[in-house]
């Protein structure tokens, strides 16, 4: 792909920097550093642009905290001109890593995301007999900072771009290992990590020429009639993503079965004919609802507050055949059923 300049103007205009204030501000219109830095703009974004133009930009701590829903995750938040600097330097970013993607790379992409993901592994289950599920281990933890730099200058020529991207790549989430990893909760890092792969889905789709292949994120589905192929291309992505990426596979959750057993991917359960939440998500869905309910009998939160951190849930819930689920919990959901 031909080397893109000229950007770096782009990032630092001033209605560029406005624009990404606006829509890092997007959720966040209550805290107290979006609203401060919303209410002096002008003066923020001229400060921020002087910092950049004369390379002395230095990102500030974050501020981070756990998370345990899904998984036990550490969170990194950058301070809010930070997340000014990284939606201005993705608005730029973003065009080239898509023109570097395949089809189905899922995550971090318009009219794409983990819904689409699930539905086309769905379509798939239905041409292949077999499938091969495969995971990162510890992806975010052990991005290499030396091939991303690598990679992003094989398509970046402009100079002032990618020492303002070095710079944020190499400030690393508290207790990161010097030279590893990408903190959980930055846009940079989302992108980032989702063009890290780009290789890998190059290698598979063209090299070991798979029939039928997607990823959202770290989540890798092959689909083949022959359980040798995918054994064998299970072998050669284990080589590939250990000599060219410094990455493993995560043993515990690679899977290589027929299609008719389900396939786990994404919180759900994919069969040719119908798609169920998994387990584990039931059980996150039955606790949120019982803590919903129990919140709401004790007033300790409003009902809309509620209910909007229920309606994300419940969307989800409707992108599977989960009508029986539904009903059977709507006892569950009885209270502000309206604003739900």
């Amino acid at each position: 792909m031909k080397r893109a300049g000229h950007l770096f103007e782009k990032i630092v205009d001033f209605q560029a920097l406005c624009l990404a204030a606006r829509q890092a501000a997007r959720g966040k219109g209550q805290t107290y550093s979006a609203s401060f830095f919303l209410f002096h703009l002008e003066s923020e974004v001229l400060n921020l642009q002087r910092e950049i133009l004369n390379d002395s930009y230095q990102p500030r701590p974050y501020r981070t905290f756990s998370i345990s829903d899904p998984k036990p995750r550490t969170i990194s938040a950058a301070d809010f001109r930070d997340r000014v600097a990284h939606h201005a330097l993705c608005s730029v970013l973003e065009p080239l890593f898509e023109r570097a993607a395949i089809f189905d790379s899922y995550a971090c992409r318009l009219d794409k995301g983990s819904h689409a993901a699930v539905r086309r592994a769905q379509h798939f289950s239905r041409r292949f007999n077999r499938f091969l599920k495969l995971d990162i281990r510890k992806f975010f933890e052990n991005l290499d900072h030396g091939v991303l730099k690598a990679g992003l200058r094989r398509f970046v020529k402009d100079r002032q771009v990618l020492e303002l991207a070095d710079r944020i790549i190499d400030h690393g989430a508290p207790g990161s290992v010097e030279g590893k990893g990408l903190p959980i909760g930055n846009l940079t890092s989302q992108h980032f990590a989702n063009y890290y792969l780009t290789p890998l889905d190059h290698f598979i789709k063209e090299k070991l020429r798979t029939p039928a292949y997607l990823r959202y994120m770290d989540d890798l589905l092959l689909f083949a009639d022959s359980k040798e192929f995918l054994h064998e291309a299970h072998r050669q992505i284990h080589e590939f993503l250990e000599q060219k990426l410094k990455l493993e596979l995560k043993a515990k959750t690679t899977v290589h079965a027929p299609v008719s057993e389900g396939i786990p991917f994404l919180g759900m359960r994919v069969w040719p004919r119908v798609i169920r939440l998994d387990s584990s998500g039931k059980r996150r869905l039955i606790s949120a609802l019982r803590m919903g309910a129990k919140e709401f009998a004790a007033e300790q939160r409003p009902e809309e507050k509620i209910a909007a951190s229920l309606r994300s849930r419940l969307g989800h819930t409707e992108h599977a055949n989960t009508f029986d689920l539904r009903c059977s919990l709507a006892g569950l959901m009885d209270f502000g059923s309206e604003a739900l």
